[in-house]
């Protein structure tokens, strides 16, 4: 703002000096007001031309007033564009410098590359549960939206080791790969493996032939947006109520009853127990809908006399309340 107030002023007094000059000419010399006027135009831009109509003395003192307040003026404009220039500069190089104080605190955080239709809902969905994550992005245009919006981003090609390992990818839980190409998904899929062995990567595949080549290279899942979409409208005709259920627990637009996942580690809780003897169900109103084994097929529908062992993944369903006071026990609240 300061910078457009400066320039208008510039205008305005360069309008005023130009109108000075040509009622000065005018009634001084007497001429036309386009001769009056080209000859303030050549005078205060100094463009270097002689007296192109003969002056008398006041004319030539009346000359030499317009070339030092155009002078001014032009100096004035100068200044004010530099000082902007430079300004912008030392805080772009500065906000530049807090957004990589603030990457290099981040710790098990997700990477997002690429902030396109998929991108953005992707990072809108995290920022709803809180979840740490960074965005690499390359395009300009983008970018430009990323300030706006306020979201943490890393300038660069995520296809590049150096942009990964900048985004700390060695500190990360997971990378989503959700750039358009196909192929610079697996790109990066293969260098985010490569760089952390132990990394959740999420890659996006339009083709239904680049999903074996993502498994290959190292996704630990891959997902196709078109088959996905395809096969929800299809259910949406064949099963609308499915639907509607799926979406009230997944999605969250029912903030009462909810999906969430707990993994059974060492010094867990219910590590050892079974079902019925956890006391998920009594205790705090939750039910098992499913157990993902370590390296086994997940078991839909669990009996309550199966057994909770180190490295499930219990799926559970229950009201947020609930699940709540779940996560604060298991954390030791």
């Amino acid at each position: 703002m300061d910078l457009i107030r400066h320039l208008i002023r510039a205008v305005l007094l360069m309008g005023a000096l130009l109108s000075v000059g040509v009622v000065g000419y005018t009634v001084i010399e007497g001429w036309g007001v386009f001769q009056a006027l080209y000859m303030t135009v050549i005078t205060i831009t100094t463009v270097g031309y002689g007296e192109v109509y003969g002056l008398t003395e006041k004319g030539r003192v009346f000359t030499i007033f317009l070339i030092i307040a155009g002078f001014g003026i032009m100096a004035y404009i100068v200044t004010t564009l530099t000082q902007a220039i430079i300004a912008g500069q030392i805080r772009a190089a500065l906000g530049r410098k807090k957004l990589e104080k603030m990457i290099k605190k981040l710790k098990d955080h997700y990477i997002l590359c690429g902030f396109g239709r998929i991108g953005s809902v992707v990072a809108k969905e995290l920022t709803k549960e809180e979840v740490p994550f960074v965005i690499v992005e390359r395009d300009p245009e983008v970018i430009k939206a990323l300030e706006e919006e306020g979201y943490l981003f890393l300038e660069g090609d995520a296809t590049d080791d150096r942009v990964l390992l900048e985004a700390g990818i060695k500190r990360a839980k997971g990378l989503v790969a959700t750039v358009s190409s196909d192929a610079d998904n697996l790109y990066i899929t293969l260098s985010a493996r490569s760089l952390n062995p132990k990394l959740f990567i999420l890659s996006r595949a339009d083709d239904p032939e680049a999903e074996r080549k993502l498994l290959t290279a190292g996704a630990t899942k891959v997902v196709s947006p078109y088959i996905m979409g395809a096969s929800r409208m299809a259910n949406v005709l064949l099963r609308p109520n499915v639907v509607d259920f799926i979406e009230l627990v997944v999605q969250r637009k029912h903030l009462e009853l909810q999906m969430e996942e707990i993994e059974v580690k060492d010094d867990s809780l219910f590590q050892g127990k079974t079902l019925k003897d956890s006391g998920l169900r009594d205790e705090f109103g939750v039910i098992v809908v499913a157990i993902k084994r370590a390296g086994k097929e997940m078991i839909f529908n669990p009996s309550p006399e199966a057994g909770i062992e180190r490295g499930d993944i219990l799926i559970l369903l229950g009201e947020r309340k609930n699940l709540d006071r779940l996560e604060k026990r298991l954390k030791g609240g």
